[in-house]
């Protein structure tokens, strides 16, 4: 037996009436002490494509101790470059007159020619290199990058 038209649809209004009211009774409060305040930042989706950045920070290395480094470590295989991080990345290579293959990573993360903008590491295919090597190549590092500055004339 099927239910005349009029009265499926009386009972479709019911349920829909009764739906609506009940979804009324379980409003938020105006003052929900369960969100923090500083939560609520009033942003929406459309901002994260709104380009606020400033254009005119940049990420700076020296620029020194990033020749000096691809001076120094010649005899690798340079992977990747990053100028805008100051990363560069060799594969493994042996150094002249050396018999252990070495691969490095180097790491620039300041403006300045000073010793802490410096990060090296070093690796032999058996594992890290000993901290005196990874000493050595930084202090060639940071030779050669004082060379070339003094023949820059910027002193």
């Amino acid at each position: 037996m099927t239910r005349p038209k009029p009265a499926r649809l009386a009972a479709v209004t019911a349920v829909t009436a009764t739906a609506l009211a009940l979804s009324g009774c379980g409003g938020v409060p105006a003052s929900d002490s369960t969100i923090p305040a500083e939560a609520e930042t009033g942003s929406s989706l459309f901002d994260l494509f709104d380009n606020r950045d400033d254009p005119n920070v940049t990420l700076e290395v020296n620029r020194y101790i990033w020749t000096a480094a691809q001076d120094v470590l010649s005899f690798l295989p340079l992977e990747r470059a990053d100028p805008f991080t100051g990363l560069l990345v060799y594969g493994y290579g042996t150094p002249p007159g050396g018999g252990r293959a070495y691969r490095a990573t180097v790491f620039v993360r300041d403006p300045s020619l000073d010793a802490r903008a410096l990060n090296v590491s070093l690796a032999t295919r058996s594992g890290p290199a000993a901290a005196e090597t990874t000493r050595a190549v930084e202090d060639a590092i940071l030779t050669r990058a004082r060379q070339l500055r003094l023949a820059d004339g910027q002193l």
